[in-house]
């Protein structure tokens, strides 16, 4: 409750240069009053929130004035969205003008992102103010703040050393599949996966630490995005390459393979850098260029490998659950794999595409430009 008594509703923040989102978690929403002025917002309704159905309420005392004749709220089936904009384009380092956070305003971490991540809003805090982003974690969840400056040290440590071991691994992958190229030409294209095959298996399965990094607080992000990220190249490599032994020797395997790598031998360089805040502009400019060819072409081989696995699990069945069972249940794989070939395919290489294309704008030009909402 606030200050006068009055049930208040969990409510999450974010923010860009140019505006603040609020998104107030209560469903059903009734009569709902908003008072908004210079530097504050007021919110009543009749909804259901955490302590069921009644009337809920709030004021933010806002650290900087906002623009009242543009922003806007929506009401929603879940929840009420709030998008205000700022007066000042600028980064605010907290959202109330009172230090002081009440417990029921919580940061929206899922929008408070790093490169990586899907949002083509999304900021990466430490750009503006070294060490925000862990102190809001810290008064958010409490734990981070406990690590301590060793606790950090050994964070950071770990991290390098962790981002050290996947570029050397697909170090390897390169090197070794480049070499047998150039002794042996196409002839060793066959073999690819039988020389490298291990390394690459060994590389894939230590990046599912990237789904654990942001549950607990080593890097940023929510953790499905990267589960996402890690899981779609784990399904093509595991289900696709390793679950069927003839498209092994396939010569999409070569290529895919030496994309993949080629890939990451620029992407953890960077991180291991970005570890320590060190900012080189030619490996920024790599990291934020070299996927303009590889990405597209990433995803065309891996849409070669899913069509031609398509006709082997029809013959053998395999990753598929046949009618009738003593669960009722039936799953045909090849079927799942056409549905992503032609409903979500192009989506998806079109939001990656995207999302790259904005992280390049903000890395390599410093921002983006940014516009108020009308």
């Amino acid at each position: 409750m606030d200050e006068e008594g009055t049930l208040s509703p969990f409510v999450y923040w974010a923010q860009t240069d140019a505006t603040i989102t609020l998104r107030i978690e209560l469903r059903n929403v009734q009569s709902p009053q908003v008072e908004l002025e210079d530097q504050q917002l007021s919110f009543s309704a009749v909804g259901h929130g955490a302590q069921g159905e009644k009337k809920y309420g709030f004021t933010l005392h806002l650290l900087r004035p906002i623009d009242t004749e543009s922003s806007r709220y929506r009401v929603l089936e879940r929840n009420v969205e709030f998008s205000l904009n700022k007066v000042n384009v600028e980064f605010w380092p907290r959202l109330l003008e009172d230090s002081k956070k009440p417990a029921w305003l919580k940061i929206d971490f899922d929008k408070w992102t790093h490169e990586e991540d899907l949002s083509d809003e999304a900021r990466d805090i430490n750009d503006d103010f070294p060490g925000l982003y862990e102190k809001m974690q810290a008064e958010e969840l409490g734990w981070p703040s406990k690590r301590g400056v060793s606790g950090e040290s050994l964070k950071k440590v770990y991290l390098f050393l962790y981002n050290l071991w996947q570029f050397v691994g697909f170090l390897y992958l390169t090197v070794v599949t480049c070499t047998r190229y150039l002794k042996n030409g196409q002839d060793s294209m066959a073999g690819t996966y039988a020389a490298v095959g291990w390394m690459m298996r060994l590389c894939l399965i230590t990046q599912l630490l990237e789904v654990l990094h942001p549950m607990v607080g080593y890097t940023r992000g929510p953790v499905l995005t990267s589960l996402l990220q890690v899981g779609g190249r784990g399904v093509i490599f595991f289900c696709l390459i390793e679950g069927e032994e003839r498209m092994q020797t396939k010569p999409v395997i070569f290529y895919l393979f030496l994309v993949w790598s080629i890939i990451e031998l620029v992407r953890y360089p960077y991180y291991m850098l970005r570890v320590y805040d060190v900012d080189n502009g030619f490996i920024t400019w790599l990291r934020y260029t070299l996927w303009i060819p590889l990405y597209p072409l990433g995803f065309i081989l891996e849409g070669v490998i899913i069509i031609r696995s398509i006709p082997y699990f029809e013959e053998t069945g395999k990753f598929s659950v046949s009618l009738p069972n003593s669960l009722n249940f039936g799953f045909y794989f090849p079927n799942i794999l056409r549905i992503y070939i032609l409903m979500f395919f192009f989506p998806a290489m079109y939001k990656m595409m995207s999302h790259m294309y904005q992280q390049r704008k903000q890395k390599l030009q410093i921002r983006p430009r940014t516009k108020k909402l009308q």
